[in-house]
Formats: C-alpha cells, structure tokens, sequence
C-alpha cells in the first residue's frame, strides 16, 4: 500500500516540476541542464499523510460496482431537449384537472343525472381526486378492461351505444386525460344502473306493474370498480344473478349465433266441427233436449254419442269451456251472445310472432325489475305460461297449472310476500266488479245476485258490499291463498275445474286459479310449518260453513312473472303468446323514439281497484257490516274485524284477515 502511494507521488512531483520550467521565461538559459535532472529520480523528503486505521485493516473481497451506463452520442452532441415529465407528474397533472372539473361547473355537461354528479364528487374526493380510469399518463389496464366489457353490452341484452367510452390512445394532454377519464366514469354508471334495474322503467310498460328497483350508489359502483382488479367482472356483477336470466343470456347469443331467425308459428288445426253451424232457437239448458244439441255436439267435438239429443252434464261443461275462451259469460246455457259466438269464429286475430331476439332481450329486462334475491322458498307464477312453480333451496318443490286474468284484466306483475292461508273464504267482490257488472245487473234484474249466490249489504256511509258467503259453490272454491298488493289479486281454489283442460288459460279478472289447491296448500305448509304435519286430507278436514286462516311464521316471496321466453329444464328455449302485448309494448318503446327516456319513471293515474263504492245511502238497505279502516285494509289487515260471523286463526302468528278477490 505505501509503496504505490509513494510512486505515484514521485511521479505527480516530476510533472509539476517540468511544467513550470517550461513556462517561466527565466528559466530558458537551464533548459539543457533541468531536462538532465529531471531525467533522474530525487528521493521524496515530504511526509505523506499518516496511516489510517483502513490502511492497515485486512484487504476483503468486494463486488466490482457496475461501471456508470454511458449516455447515448446523440446526446452529448445533439441540443438538449426537455427532460420527460415524470408518470406521478403526469397522473397529478390529470388529477389537478379532475379537481377543476369535478368542483366547478363543467360537471353538469359532462354528467347529466345528479346522483351521478354527486357520487363522483363524493369519490374522486375522497382520493384527493386521483384518477380511476389513468396510470401512467395514459389508459390503465382497468380502464382497458372497462372498454371492452361495455363494448360487448349486447351480450347482457342491453345496447353498447348507451355506453360511449373515450379513445384513450388520442388522449395525449392532461385535460384531453380527465375529460376521457370521466366520459368513461359516466358510461361506467350508466350501465350499473341499467343493469341492476332496467334500461326500461317498468312504469312505462304498464300500470299493471309495480316493483321496488333501487338503483346502485354511484360512489358505491366506483369504489368497487377501484377495488376490483377486473372491472369487466365488477360491471357484469351487476347484471341479475338469477338463473333463469343466465339461462336466457345464453340462448341469446345462441339464437344470434344462428342467425335471429323469427320462428314460424305453428298452424293451428282447426276442429273438427268448426264448420258446424247452430241454427237460432230458444235458449239451451242443460236437462233440455232438442234437435240443436246435436248440432252443439258436433260443433264442440263432444266425446260420446253425437246424435244424441240430450243436453246433458257433459254439453254443460264442454260449452262453459267455449265461453270462457270466447270471453263470455261462463253460465253453461246457449243463449244468443254464445249462439254468435259459436257461428262467428275467433274475435281477434292473434298477435304476430315476435323476432325470438327481441323477446329474449325484453324477458331479460324484465328480469331486472325483480329483487335480487327471490327467497327461500319461494312461488313463481308465469303467466304467458299459465303455470305456478313452488321452488325451495333452488330446486323445483312442485308445479301446477293455473288460470290467469283475461287480457282486459291481466294479472299484475309485483313481488309480494304470502302470509296466510285461508279455508272455506268469503269471497268479496272487488269495487271494479261492483261498480262495472254488477251494480248495472242488479237495475236491470233486482234478484240477479240472490239468483248466483251472492249478497248485497250496505253500510251508513253508503259503501255497498257484495260477497259469496263460504261453501261448495263458492267462486274462490275452498281455499285461498293470501299474499297482500296493490291490485288485491291472489291465488285461490275454483269450482271451474273444467277450464284446467284448455291450453290458453286467461279467464279470470286477474286473481290466478290453482288447478291442484289441496296440493298446493299441503306444500306450502310443508315448509312454512313443517312440524305441524298438514296435509290434504287435513285441510279438507276443515272445510265448512266458517273462514278459518293458518299463518306462516315466516312469509313466502310469490312473484308474478311474465315469462314468453325461458329455458326449460331440459335446456331448451321456451317461447310463448305474448297473451297481454307486455312484449310488443316494450320492444316499440326500445326501438322508438321513447327509447331516450325509457329509464326515467312516469307518473301512473293511481289504482282505484281498491277503492269502495257508494251508492246513495239506504239505496240497498242500512245496517253496517265493518267500521273503521279503509276498504284495503279490511281486505288485508289493519282494520276492524267484522261482528257478523265467526273466525278461526290457526298459525304461529297473527295474521291479516284477507278477504278479497278478483
């Protein structure tokens, strides 16, 4: 160690020394003489620095540092440009621009819902306005991933031209980054909103229709989209998670993949006595006979002896069956109105078939207005398909066919809850039916509801009520079945079994005829109160003169649904009459000029289904027959119970004394 410092301070001595001989001009007459001596090595007499504790230490092995990476040519040779701006720099500038945007008035053009504009105040604030969508100073892989999960919207059956997203590629400036990095926050809200209740509000599909849909919490969706490393997966989370909205999301793009082709509906074959012509005569009953029943026989293709005579049960039965089809009144005699009837053919044409696409798309949509989860059981009513579906721990528990409102009066679409059973119901006669069929009887015919059944009381304000007391002839049949709404619709028994044969079962006015009640009522019981062992023969153990009610101690979700396309269990796509024109409504609407503000609400003139009617007070008697409460509450709980008969409450809790039909 000392020895190389030693030389290299000789060394560094003799250099210096030359140097200033050759330039002190004094010098230059002992050139010759000083280039001699300094040829020659003179000993040292400086004394170098003394020795450190390093100097003397152990030498140890070290990794050679990687020598400095040299700067390209260019640069030492080429104008100095200005540096690049750092990515932090560049996402602060984005983020500074954000703040200017978000807290100024530029916002409102950019986002036109409010609660949009506030959920991003409340997020890009809370992250001190860091953006979502840019890392970098460019498109982050979320934002990557957000583009093309929106591009593919149709996918889900919504449009992906609702959803516009920013060209993140020409974004080069810090404004052109915010302004692209909340045009995609918009899109981003937009479709969570759409897909988690509907790109169609239900209000505008009909007034039939009443659902709850809570849109999702725009800084909610954004905080999940930041969290969520797919934001492809965070958006589609939003879709319904229903299996059968999944179902029907594969055979979309099964039924695109094939082309859309619209399905040619099947020719119906026309019965064999179609042709048969019923000539005018008397009114038909049923013990008569007469020459015209023959005819009636052919004309309706009764089974049996054609040329007999006789009118007999089995003509009754076959002609109620034509005229509840035929919309009238469902009495079993041939009068002149089914005389008509008979003689003139269908009364509309049916609806033409839908593009399969188009119904897929509308019955997804559907899907959106219904809460996300079902519950557990829970009841599946699907009108299109006249069927009544009990499922339990995801499974089918057991099915039936029903009878559901005529298209004049359609069965609602809701979610509601069941709480009670009723055997042997009154059946009261809703306020519509009052005012509109009966009431306009009774001034032509006094005894026209003493003739069905049926009796008339009148309370001391002047509301009139109708009702069927409980019995075998009863319209509700023995049992009901009680889930409280708005339109006062349920499930119940009937006594008109025969209309479970036909294949298009919209007769009623809106309330649904179970095929298999004493079944159905078993079922439900098996999971409400499964200790409690009921069973059919049980509940028609009960059957009698007094209402008795048998309570759920937890309720049982019932959703009316409007299915004309779903996958069946085998995995084959369903599809069905589009029998109240839902379908077609919805399909204009979204392929309309509607379509811009499909997804706001629309005010709906409120349903007056409910509400009582009165008549000039003592017009049909005096005495009162319930006090206190409205007419819906009587119906469904809340107000006074009536004095005049007897009850009986069977069930673990209290329940409504629903008494009400359509």
């Amino acid at each position: 160690m000392k020895s190389v410092r030693f030389n290299r301070l000789l060394t560094s001595t003799a250099l210096g020394l030359a140097l200033i001989l050759a330039s002190h001009p004094g010098m230059a007459q002992q050139t010759d003489q000083q280039k001699i001596d300094a040829a020659v090595p003179v000993p040292d007499t400086a004394l170098p620095p003394p020795l450190t504790a390093k100097d003397v230490a152990p030498e140890k092995a070290q990794t050679a540092a990687p020598a400095p990476k040299a700067e390209p040519v260019q640069n030492a040779v080429a104008p100095a440009a200005a540096p690049a701006k750092p990515a932090a720099a560049a996402d602060s500038a984005v983020a500074d621009k954000l703040r200017e945007i978000v807290t100024g008035k530029q916002l409102d053009r950019m986002v036109s819902r409010r609660a949009d504009r506030a959920g991003i105040e409340t997020f890009y604030a809370a992250r001190n306005y860091a953006p979502l969508w840019v890392a970098d100073g460019k498109a982050a892989a979320r934002a990557t991933s957000a583009i093309a999960y929106l591009g593919k919207a149709d996918e889900v059956a919504l449009d992906p031209a609702d959803y516009p997203t920013p060209d993140f590629s020409s974004a080069v400036t810090a404004d052109a980054l915010a302004e692209a990095e909340l045009k995609l926050t918009a899109a981003a809200l937009t479709f969570a909103r759409h897909a988690q209740t509907g790109r169609l509000h239900f209000s505008r599909a009909g007034n039939d229709i009443q659902f709850a849909p809570v849109a999702p919490e725009p800084a909610e969706v954004l905080a999940k989209l930041a969290a969520d490393g797919d934001a492809g997966k965070a958006l589609d989370s939003y879709n319904p998670p229903m299996p059968e909205f999944k179902a029907l999301r594969d055979k979309l793009a099964e039924v695109r993949k094939n082309g859309g082709l619209i399905a040619k509906p099947e020719e119906k074959k026309k019965a064999p006595g179609a042709n048969v012509h019923i000539p005018d005569g008397k009114i038909l009953r049923p013990g008569m006979k007469d020459a015209r029943v023959v005819a009636l026989r052919k004309r309706l293709d009764i089974a049996g002896d054609k040329d007999n005579p006789l009118y007999d049960d089995t003509v009754a039965e076959a002609v109620k069956g034509f005229q509840a089809e035929a919309d009238i009144d469902t009495d079993g005699n041939v009068g002149p109105q089914t005389v008509r009837a008979l003689n003139g053919g269908p009364k509309e044409a049916p609806r033409a078939a839908a593009n399969p696409v188009d119904t897929i798309v509308v019955n997804m949509e559907r899907w959106r207005w219904f809460p996300r989860d079902l519950g557990n059981p829970h009841v599946i009513v699907n009108v299109p398909d006249y069927s009544l579906t009990l499922w339990n721990d995801g499974k089918v528990y057991w099915h039936t066919r029903i009878v559901v409102g005529k298209p004049s009066q359609a069965t609602p679409m809701i979610s509601s809850e069941m709480k009670f059973i009723t055997v042997n119901p009154t059946w009261n006669v809703p306020p519509s039916i009052i005012e509109n069929e009966y009431l306009p009887a009774l001034r032509e015919d006094p005894q026209a509801l003493e003739r069905i059944g049926l009796k008339l009381e009148q309370a001391p304000d002047g509301t009139v009520r109708i009702y069927q007391p409980p019995g075998a002839a009863n319209a509700l049949g023995r049992i009901r079945f009680n889930f409280p709404n708005k339109f006062l619709v349920y499930q119940h028994d009937t006594p008109d079994k025969h209309l479970f044969a036909k294949d298009k079962r919209a007769f009623s006015h809106g309330c649904m005829r179970v095929q298999n009640p004493l079944t159905y009522g078993e079922k439900l019981l098996s999971l409400a109160l499964p200790n409690e062992r009921y069973s059919e023969a049980r509940l028609e153990k009960m059957f009698g003169g007094s209402e008795i009610n048998i309570n759920f101690p937890k309720p049982i979700w019932v959703h009316l649904t409007y299915q004309t396309a779903f996958v069946d269990e085998s995995g084959k796509l369903q599809l069905r009459e589009d029998v109240y024109g839902r379908d077609a409504r919805m399909i204009a609407i979204l392929k309309g000029s509607e379509r811009r503000v499909a997804d706001l609400a629309i005010e709906r003139p409120p349903n007056t289904s409910a509400k009582p009617v009165r008549m000039p007070v003592g017009m049909y008697g005096g005495g009162g027959y319930y006090s206190g409460g409205g007419f819906f509450e009587m119906l469904f709980g809340g107000g006074r119970e009536e004095v005049y008969r007897p009850r009986r409450n069977i069930g673990a809790a209290t329940g409504n004394n629903g008494r009400y039909t359509r």
